[in-house]
């Protein structure tokens, strides 16, 4: 039989209170100073260029500030917003439409969905914004009736078609092609579980996409759909190749007078700016919106996080209690 040995002597207990390496109540995070270095160079070359820009000669920021609100941008930056928020308005409307389509039973609507998705996402928007402006050289009247039989309505096809009903055509048809993409990520992004529980209870297909599958896809289709909305503000500078009276085709007339193209090419580009960042905002506060559950999720479990630490702190601490260093 082996004899143990045991040592009388007590074992040095380490003081954690005194040694603020030790002791807890004095730990922190390690300084980044990388971090730091990094933000004063990019804050540096920031500085750097908008003093540049802004004391170049050559912007000429006093015509800026003299074309910047007068009436001709002003009235061209209303049909810009007007054309945004119809075509934007339309095109979510077709795209929720076409998303449902491709998620339909039907193997026609599935089919004819990715038909029109395949076409007008591989088309440039400016090709096509050109061929609804020329659609009278094609169709030179618009015909409602029966195919191959009687006709019941005609127009001229250049009374329907101006450059406004082109413009807003173009845009909507196109943005319908890549919101109809958006909104069905969205729809799959929920549980199946959901609408069959809401169809345990009765409800339609219909109500169930309503009241339980679109308002949860929201979280998932809101941001994409805030990058097509600012993508749109600037896609409607293209209205200006058909005679539209947008922003840009303001500006243009103006400096093809005064000859001033880089002050007067500022001036849109400031407003764009203050336009798109206003976005931003808005689709922010929408997604805090519409993700306060998740939000709130994670607060709750940050909380209980530290409350279990503060509850396990004084136990820790606690002299009476043995250590794994004391054994």
């Amino acid at each position: 039989m082996t004899d143990k040995t045991y040592s009388s002597k007590p074992a040095v207990k380490d003081d954690y209170t005194q040694d603020p390496r030790r002791n807890v109540e004095f730990s922190h995070a390690p300084r980044n100073y990388g971090r730091w270095i990094a933000w004063i160079v990019v804050l540096l070359i920031a500085a750097d260029v908008i003093w540049a820009v802004s004391r170049n000669p050559n912007f000429e920021w006093h015509v800026v500030a003299q074309w910047f609100t007068e009436g001709t941008v002003i009235k061209g930056l209303g049909v810009t917003l007007g054309l945004t928020v119809v075509s934007m308005v339309l095109g979510v409307f077709i795209g929720l439409m076409l998303a449902i389509a491709r998620l339909s039973d039907s193997m026609l609507l599935r089919r004819l969905a990715g038909l029109y998705i395949w076409f007008f996402r591989g088309t440039p928007l400016l090709v096509q914004l050109l061929f609804w402006y020329n659609m009278s050289t094609l169709f030179p009247r618009v015909v409602i009736g029966i195919p191959f039989g009687p006709q019941y309505f005609s127009w001229n096809t250049n009374d329907l078609i101006t450059p406004l009903t082109a413009a807003i055509a173009g845009l909507a048809l196109n943005e319908a092609a890549y919101m109809a993409e958006i909104i069905r990520a969205g729809l799959l992004s929920v549980d199946n579980g959901q609408g069959e529980t809401a169809q345990a209870f009765g409800m339609s297909r219909g109500r169930a996409l309503r009241r339980i599958i679109i308002p949860q896809a929201m979280r998932s289709i809101i941001p994409p759909t805030g990058n097509q909305l600012i993508s749109m503000i600037k896609a409607t500078s293209l209205v200006s190749v058909i005679a539209m009276g947008d922003l840009l085709y303001s500006v243009q007339t103006i400096y093809n007078r005064t000859f001033e193209v880089v002050p007067i090419l500022m001036v849109a580009v400031i407003w764009y700016l203050f336009i798109t960042s206003l976005l931003n905002l808005g689709q922010s506060a929408i997604e805090r919106y519409y993700s306060r559950g998740t939000r709130r999720t994670l607060t709750n479990v940050k909380r209980r996080q530290t409350n279990a630490e503060e509850k396990a702190a004084p136990i820790i601490n606690s002299p009476g209690l043995a250590r794994r260093e004391d054994l």
